[in-house]
């Protein structure tokens, strides 16, 4: 790993001045999630290993991996010369031909998914893999009803943030889509007044099955979990959840969607989240890591039992760029990276051995920590204004001035943070060292004495 990252130590010139880059920006680009005269967006120039560089040339130590998707870091050479060459080979082919980079990409992918989900659809992103789950799912059942998890997300198009079940879905919810939310095990904010892991387990499953019989189960196309909500919180599901889900959804005729976008390939210490559980969904959506985002690129992998439906009814849906062969070629070289570098096992060790021990750490020292929770290279720090009464440092879907400071005073001090609500996510590279992980909770650590001050203590 010592070699590879030494060889990214240098970063290209960037096309444009970064003034003109800015001033571009705010005259001609729409950003996403944002009030549009209320963003300074950081200007970046390059990018390398857990590294980025701001216009004036700064160096940030990424510790939110963009939008947690580059699991083998910034510009990895191995990723970015197969780019290189499949542009050079075919640039680019329609999706009813064959191609060698989708072809297999799609084997690389299912021999790491879990189970038989040996057919791959390709998507451009997440939220599209989740809309075609679903559509596959409706098809498959002959229902139409979908049930997810509140404090979750699945992308922003119309199905997907509909399915969603933070506040960016509010605005786009006009209860028309055949989606009901229930509440997922959080032990920490726990809505069935558990108080132990075992018992949050059992309840949140008594009240699954409740809000399926209360629903009609005959109505139930799927039920679409991520299988570690992310942006939501990095609520790892108590032992025994998603086997109980599992098991409902047998028991039912329900089909069980796994949302992995986020989750999948490494992010959590396993290939995927419900490889923790050991549990096989029939459906399993992907982005993201997948090649790291270094081209746009998601899918869906399929069980046998739902492709079959398909073997003779036309699945009535497809994209322009599915299985892109250059986004599939970046798959390409990312899964090989990931297996010749042990990628996966990484960031186990990382989150056992220096993440996991080092928020516990400040958990115990900063008062305005009431919770860190985790695994692998995705960890949340829950900040309260109260531990007693677990009130958030921000409220639910906002966020606040103790927050803003906290965020602005890591990116003073070289670390850019992935913040949401009241959290802040430590979620770098699968791949960073473990000299720059502690490098950047060093940098926390002292950024949250901000919040401590905040709340009086």
């Amino acid at each position: 790993m010592t070699s590879t990252i030494e060889a990214r130590q240098t970063a290209p010139e960037p096309l444009l001045d970064p003034a003109r880059t800015y001033e571009l920006d705010r005259q001609h680009v729409f950003h996403s999630w944002s009030a549009q005269a209320k963003i300074t967006p950081m200007t970046v120039v390059s990018a390398t290993g857990s590294h980025v560089w701001d216009g004036e040339g700064k160096r940030y130590l990424d510790f939110s991996s963009q939008l947690v998707y580059t699991n083998i870091g910034h510009q990895h050479p191995r990723v970015v010369q197969a780019v290189q060459e499949q542009a050079a080979r075919l640039c680019t082919i329609a999706p009813q031909h064959a191609n060698d980079a989708r072809s297999e990409a799609a084997r690389m992918i299912a021999e790491v998914t879990p189970g038989d989900l040996d057919k791959v659809f390709f998507t451009n992103g997440g939220a599209d893999a989740n809309e075609h789950a679903v559509r596959m799912a409706r098809l498959h059942t002959g229902r139409y009803k979908v049930l997810t998890r509140y404090r979750s997300y699945h992308g922003g198009t119309d199905t997907a943030v509909n399915l969603t079940g933070d506040p960016r879905r509010w605005p786009n919810d006009y209860a028309s889509s055949g989606v009901v939310h229930f509440f997922g095990p959080f032990l920490y904010r726990s809505r069935f007044h558990a108080t132990t892991e075992q018992e949050e387990c059992d309840r949140a499953l008594e009240h699954l099955e409740e809000t399926i019989r209360m629903e009609g189960p005959e109505t139930i196309a799927a039920i679409l979990l991520e299988s570690i909500p992310g942006t939501a919180g990095i609520m790892i599901p108590p032992p025994g959840y998603l086997t109980g889900v599992r098991e409902l959804c047998d028991r039912y005729g329900i089909v069980l969607i796994a949302d992995e976008v986020m989750a999948g390939f490494g992010r959590s210490g396993r290939w995927f989240g419900v490889d923790h559980d050991g549990v096989v969904p029939d459906l399993l959506t992907f982005a993201k890591g997948v090649n790291s985002g270094y081209v746009p690129l998601g899918g869906v992998a399929i069980s046998p039992r739902i492709a079959a439906t398909f073997d003779e009814r036309v699945y009535p849906g497809g994209l322009t760029y599915s299985g892109h062969p250059l986004a599939t070629a970046a798959a390409v070289a990312t899964l090989q990276v990931m297996q010749d570098e042990d990628v996966v096992g990484g960031a186990a060790r990382l989150g056992e051995e220096i993440i996991g021990p080092r928020l516990r750490q400040i958990l115990e020292s900063h008062p305005s920590v009431g919770e860190v929770r985790g695994a692998g290279v995705f960890w949340a720090l829950e900040l309260v204004k109260d531990r007693q009464t677990r009130e958030p440092l921000a409220p639910y879907g906002g966020t606040s001035e103790a927050m803003n400071r906290v965020v602005a005073e890591c990116k003073a001090n070289g670390l850019l943070p992935f913040a949401n609500f009241n959290r802040i996510h430590v979620v770098p590279p699968c791949t960073t060292t473990a000299e720059e992980v502690h490098e950047g909770l060093d940098i926390l650590d002292r950024a949250l004495t901000l919040a401590d001050d905040a709340i009086g203590s």
